[in-house]
């Protein structure tokens, strides 16, 4: 993968961002930040994002779990997919993430606080319905700037 600040067309910023990218049946984003917490803030946005409309989604539960994973790619792949499934069992949506990560013995461990509220069609407007986080062309990995991800997701 280029250096993502170099392939797309706006600015990084110390925030980060995510960017959706052309995919012929899938939803396919990049996402960078100087931070991996903010990498994996900006990844799950943009996860929620492709499902509903972001801006309609409140505040209204809270949502603490953990996730572990041996390195970072599978640190990201396992939260990602803990969003897809808190979606698909409990109808949860989320707007806002508040993540931690730390070294452990065996990897890594994420603790992550998720505000967000249950899925309402007629107030959150779907866009797709994700069924899983995939493999393919999956990728984080450090740079000068920070961090950048690839992620393809399955619909």
């Amino acid at each position: 993968m280029q250096n993502l600040k170099n392939q797309l067309d706006y600015s990084f910023n110390m925030a980060g961002y995510y960017h959706f990218l052309e995919h012929t049946a899938d939803v396919l984003f990049v996402a960078a930040a100087p931070t991996l917490e903010e990498l994996f803030v900006q990844c799950a946005l943009a996860t929620e994002d492709a499902q509903v409309d972001l801006s309609k989604v409140g505040e209204k539960e809270k949502l603490s779990f953990t996730v572990e994973g041996k390195d970072e790619e599978s640190l990201l792949f396992n939260f990602l997919d803990d969003l897809v499934f808190y979606k698909d069992s409990d109808l949860l949506v989320f707007s806002k993430f508040d993540i931690e990560i730390e070294k452990t013995g065996d990897g890594l461990k994420l603790t992550c606080v998720a505000l967000g509220e249950k899925l309402d069609n007629k107030k959150h407007e779907p866009k797709v319905d994700v069924k899983a986080v995939t493999m393919h062309l999956f990728e984080v990995k450090k740079t000068d700037q920070g961090w950048e991800a690839k992620v393809l997701l399955d619909i």
